[in-house]
């Protein structure tokens, strides 16, 4: 006899294991199904590998720069297999963390391929005989995988994926980055620090164009300090593997050599075309459709994360996990707006936002007043000697309602939530009392700023 739950979700990344536990803790009996690993690309192979070997690089960083602070340090270099080998540990520490906090709320992990064959029926493919899986409702969270140039595809070995880029056993002398988007630039920063030669290509005129251009100029100023290369408005038309290094040749005729080439061009949402078919699943291109109850066209078969390709965040997954497990257990909830789920960047500067940019806002023709506050006049950034960027707070002068922040600096993701709950408001930020000295009371001055109330900014024309 089949195995029946209240709820299956097909995935276990942060989308699926989050909505598998609210479920559970909303009383309904669950299954969460896993092909690979628990935790999926996020904690195997995305943003906790990631942010471990980010903090390395930075870690490297502050050494060499530790002179100017009053410290004499004899050497900094890099000892990469020692980084690998702590990058790995921490993984299996949270992979191994994670499976127990999923065990401990009495959700059971089915390791396999799931194929829905039906809308409450499940087909799980293991090593062993397939075998067959009764769901009250269904949740598919099968996530996203690294989106290949067709004339340039990926071969593990000098053709590469952030997958490969974040595991290479050897660090290399060179590398092109194809791709000035989130994942491109991180990993720039990554290889720039440790030593490796880093050459961006991003077809469109700017890096991390999906912020304001007064992100991107000051990433690209930044970068050069670190040693990387970008060339903006540029495709790559070829890769000739045949020697080592590779060439790549760029549309305007220019030829790079590199020994690795990191193809780093979005991420596509990962669905099974079985079940598909089965369904009669309705897409949006790549990705499943869905209204914003997390729902599908088909009755109880829900879709979040990646897989629906709204964010491509784990923070974003994990808020449409909340809506499809309410949703799936008798309640009724809509996914919110979701310019408000901040977006984070983990470079050398980090960059993080939330709400409108102020080009979306200029685009949409608002009259805004923009709030703007530098790190390099706060006291607690200058005696860290992190001294770049600054917070741009916009407000929307026809309701005097804060709209959207934008921010470049050391540690601005962990600044980011505490802007979000700036957005809508009006309250007067004096009011707030910012602890001194602190980096956060550059959030302060720029949201005074944006009202014109700043102590320390110039007043406004």
């Amino acid at each position: 006899m089949a195995e029946s739950f209240d709820v299956v979700v097909i995935g276990s990344g942060p989308g699926g294991y989050a909505a598998a536990i609210r479920c559970a803790q909303r009383g309904a009996s669950v299954a969460v199904v896993e092909k690979d690993f628990i935790g999926g690309a996020c904690l195997n192979c995305g943003c906790i590998p990631s942010k471990t070997l980010l903090a390395s690089a930075h870690t490297l960083l502050l050494i060499k720069h530790a002179a100017m602070m009053g410290v004499d340090v004899a050497s900094a270099t890099p000892n990469w297999p020692k980084i690998q080998t702590r990058k790995d540990a921490i993984v299996a520490g949270f992979r191994k963390g994670l499976t127990g906090s999923i065990q401990s709320h009495k959700v059971e992990i089915l390791q396999g391929r799931a194929v829905v064959t039906a809308p409450n029926q499940i087909k799980l493919e293991t090593d062993s005989s397939p075998t067959e899986i009764q769901a009250g409702k269904i949740i598919l969270a099968t996530g996203s995988q690294p989106s290949q140039i067709p004339a340039i595809p990926f071969d593990g070995q000098t053709v590469i994926s952030s997958k490969e880029a974040l595991g290479l056993q050897q660090m290399p002398k060179s590398m092109v980055i194809i791709g000035g988007g989130v994942i491109g630039c991180e990993m720039a920063c990554v290889y720039a620090a440790v030593g490796t030669k880093v050459i961006i290509v991003e077809a469109l005129t700017r890096l991390i164009p999906m912020e304001d251009q007064w992100v991107s100029r000051l990433m690209e100023r930044e970068f050069k300090k670190l040693g990387i290369d970008s060339h903006t408005g540029q495709k790559v038309t070829s890769v000739d593997k045949t020697a080592a290094p590779a060439k790549v040749v760029l549309e305007n005729g220019q030829t790079i050599e590199a020994e690795k080439i990191l193809v780093s061009v979005g991420r596509k949402p990962v669905v099974d075309k079985e079940t598909i078919e089965a369904l009669n699943l309705q897409m949006a291109d790549s990705a499943i459709a869905v209204n914003d109850k997390m729902e599908t066209n088909v009755p109880g078969i829900y879709a979040i994360g990646d897989a629906v390709g709204t964010t491509y965040l784990a923070h974003g997954a994990f808020a449409e996990a909340e809506v499809a497990a309410v949703n799936v257990t008798g309640g009724n909830e809509k996914m919110a707006d979701y310019s408000l789920i901040p977006r984070a960047v983990y470079t050398f500067p980090e960059i993080a936002s939330v709400g409108k940019t102020e080009e979306a806002c200029k685009n949409q023709g608002l009259d805004i007043s923009v709030g703007r506050s530098f790190f390099k006049a706060n006291g607690r950034s200058v005696a860290h000697n992190e001294t770049v960027g600054e917070i741009r707070v916009v407000r929307d002068n026809s309701t005097n309602k804060i709209i959207g922040v934008t921010m470049a600096g050391a540690m601005v993701t962990e600044l980011i939530g505490a802007a979000r709950a700036l957005i809508g408001s009006t309250e007067k930020i004096t009011g707030i009392s910012f602890p001194h000295p602190t980096v956060s009371e550059v959030l302060k001055e720029a949201a005074e700023d944006a009202f014109g109330l700043s102590l320390h900014n110039p007043p406004k024309a």
